[in-house]
């Protein structure tokens, strides 16, 4: 990668200036033989390459990539254990609970779970533990309620790598255990830089990040290792593993839901999960998608992640996740509408919540020192602890730093974390465990728990222990090509479309052009936040642009430019010329039966 000429861009949020590095990404490959070798533009092989997608191969497998493709489950660790094990439990007709997680993730695993091990008739239930009363994952006291209920053998989903001593626990009351995950197995680190790993005591661990795991692709979310064990019994049964297919719709969910790169496995799993949920059997979530106005014709990875996804999650944040899976498990649609409008009204409430708890956090930040901290940790204590994921996540976007986000807990405090790419989440709270009470997760996102006159010293000792330096810290815009306007058609924006579904991972390729001139622009949309533009490149091709961003800021950064008349000359023709360089997305507004080529401006300078 290499920077553009103009490396920083300097704008202002809420008072913040913000500088990101614009990098224009230059890998090399044949990419002529690759377009007539695929049938694609040189260009569009350029943009594939730049997804580190190496070799016809790989190409092959990015653009044409279906089930068959997928891995074998069997190749992870532990899965010939868990296997037997289940097989045994099924014929013998004992009774098996699965105990998932209360996210997006771990509803959809339980629920691909109990679907599954029902098809095999198995004796078979849940319990997904409650946010607050209960916490993340296995404790005492679900074991307790399985051994009440003359429970014989536990699954666990989306949990369980961490639970060492409930596991043991459950074993030494006879219990057999299986642990399905997909989280960092905990570690000691020993004085000479070396990690021991503390796996469970399960009759069967299987986790893809095992560092003894030889499974290919270590990127999978909890409900995919679920699936793959689904699969990987019906085949030592018996029985076609074609007939759980239908539950790749509910790995596509909670993949993207979970935000997991969009690459290999998991790229094969959402386009297929999205081309089955576009006509899904499923009453709960044909309702869900009713009743939040998703078309499935147009459905994508974003709706997954920003309509479908939060409306699932609200249950367990809320409420209880057992609302959501319940929806899921619908199989009227009064049901299923009933339970569908339900998660949309928790999910507009979590929405209120969470813009209430961003505004505190960030009155917090600006006024206090922790605005200097490298490693923000902010302790909102009348927050809802089930949103402080989402508000650390907010405050990371605003700040381009890794954020915790604590709130007061029954027990001492209790929150989230949520990080950028140079900063390993998991690996850093390692470093302070003997702050912590429990903590888990990846390198982008973690849980803790902790005493709540621990919190400072948490913040010191973070802060304190990391190497980031202001590189780290400065966001980068990754740029794809520079592309003027001439060369943007219908086919090309179509032929965009193989590179689908987009998210991260695979993000939607980026696209610059220096010098743009901002012909005249008008404020639209029903709150008046949208601004529409035309516009006209320096090769004079004029076509129509729509911004999305803050246009209280956009116009804050014209008038430091080009002077208080900025503004006025955008809108209304007066004063000076107005030019910009861009980053921003092509693609065809379609109103009214109208078809005509548009941009969408992502960043600005």
């Amino acid at each position: 990668m290499e920077s553009m000429d103009l490396a920083a861009s300097f704008c202002f949020f809420g008072g913040i200036q913000s500088m990101k590095n614009w990098v224009l990404l230059r890998k090399g490959g044949n990419f002529t033989e690759l377009g007539k070798r695929f049938g694609i533009r040189p260009r569009t092989a350029a943009l594939i390459r730049n997804r580190d997608i190496i070799g016809e191969e790989a190409f092959d497998r990015y653009l044409n990539g279906t089930i068959a493709d997928l891995y074998d489950g069997m190749l992870m660790k532990d899965m010939d254990k868990a296997v037997d094990l289940l097989k045994e439990k099924i014929v013998e007709k004992q009774s098996i609970r699965i105990i998932g997680d209360y996210d997006i993730d771990g509803v959809n695993a339980t629920y691909i779970l109990l679907e599954g091990l029902k098809g095999l008739g198995a004796e078979v239930d849940y319990d997904i533990p409650d946010r607050v009363r209960d916490g993340y994952g296995l404790n005492i006291d679900l074991i307790d309620r399985a051994l009440d209920d003359n429970i014989d053998t536990i699954v666990t989903c989306d949990n369980g790598i961490a639970a060492r001593e409930e596991i043991a626990y459950g074993k030494s009351m006879g219990m057999a255990v299986v642990v399905t995950d997909h989280h960092e197995v905990p570690y000691e680190e020993y004085e000479d830089g070396t990690r021991g790993y503390l796996i469970p005591p399960a009759d069967a661990v299987v986790d893809i990040k095992r560092e003894d795991c030889l499974y290919p692709f270590k990127g999978l979310c909890g409900a995919a290792v679920a699936y793959k064990l689904v699969e990987a019994l019906y085949n030592a049964m018996g029985r076609d593993p074609e007939d759980v297919d239908y539950l790749m719709e509910n790995v596509a969910i909670a993949t993207v839901g979970d935000v997991m790169d969009l690459t290999d496995e998991n790229r094969i799993f959402v386009k297929q999960g999205l081309e089955m949920l576009k006509r899904t059997k499923n009453p709960g979530l044909a309702a869900l998608m009713e009743c939040t106005g998703v078309h499935t014709d147009r459905l994508s990875a974003y709706h997954i992640g920003f309509v479908i996804g939060p409306c699932i999650n609200a249950g367990g944040r809320l409420d209880t996740a057992r609302r959501a899976l319940e929806l899921l498990c619908a199989k009227t649609k009064k049901e299923a509408d009933l339970l569908a409008g339900d998660l949309k009204a928790l999910n507009d409430s979590r929405k209120n919540l969470t813009e209430e708890a961003v505004k505190e956090a960030v009155v917090q930040v600006e006024t206090t020192g922790l605005k200097e901290d490298k490693v923000l940790v902010v302790y909102l204590p009348k927050c809802h602890e089930s949103i402080a994921g989402i508000v650390a996540g907010r405050l990371r976007e605003r700040y381009y730093k890794p954020v915790f986000v604590l709130t007061k807990a029954e027990e001492g405090a209790k929150g989230s974390g949520r990080s950028i790419e140079t900063y390993h989440m998991y690996d850093e709270l390692s470093r302070c465990k003997d702050l912590l009470t429990r903590f888990g997760g990846h390198r982008l996102a973690a849980g803790l728990s902790l005493p709540e006159e621990k919190i400072l010293s948490l913040r010191k000792k973070l802060n304190e222990n990391t190497t980031m330096t202001e590189e780290d810290l400065t966001e980068k815009v990754v740029i794809d090509m520079q592309l003027p306007l001439c060369e943007i058609t219908e086919d090309f924006v179509q032929e965009l479309s193989l590179l689908e579904p987009f998210g991260k991972g695979n993000t939607k390729p980026v696209f610059a052009l220096r010098k743009l001139l901002f012909r005249r622009g008008r404020v639209i949309g029903k709150n008046q936040n949208v601004l529409k533009l035309e516009v006209e490149d320096a090769d004079h091709t004029t076509m129509d642009a729509i911004f999305f961003g803050d246009l209280e800021t956009f116009f804050s950064c014209l008038s430091q430019k080009y002077g208080p008349d900025a503004k006025d000359h955008l809108l209304y023709g007066r004063g000076n010329p107005i030019l910009m360089d861009v980053t921003y997305y092509p693609g065809i507004n379609d109103y009214m039966g109208r078809r005509t080529l548009q941009i969408t401006i992502l960043d600005y300078r």
